[in-house]
């Protein structure tokens, strides 16, 4: 899967988003809308992490859907 489709089927997804990093808030996934810039930020922000980290994550996270 692709970012272009896990923006489409965010909503769908933002459960096991929410699952995966429990620091993100509804309003954090609200504003990610499957953008893999946007869930890069927010995982940065939220666990205060390195930007490589948050990237790491983004991508395990799509490789395991």
């Amino acid at each position: 899967m692709n970012w272009t489709q896990i923006e489409g089927k965010w909503d769908e997804l933002r459960g096991q988003a929410r699952t995966k990093w429990g620091k993100l808030t509804d309003q954090d996934l609200e504003q990610v809308k499957g953008r893999r810039d946007q869930l890069v930020a927010r995982l940065q922000q939220r666990y205060g992490e390195a930007r490589e980290w948050a990237e790491q994550q983004a991508d395990d996270f799509i490789a395991s859907i």
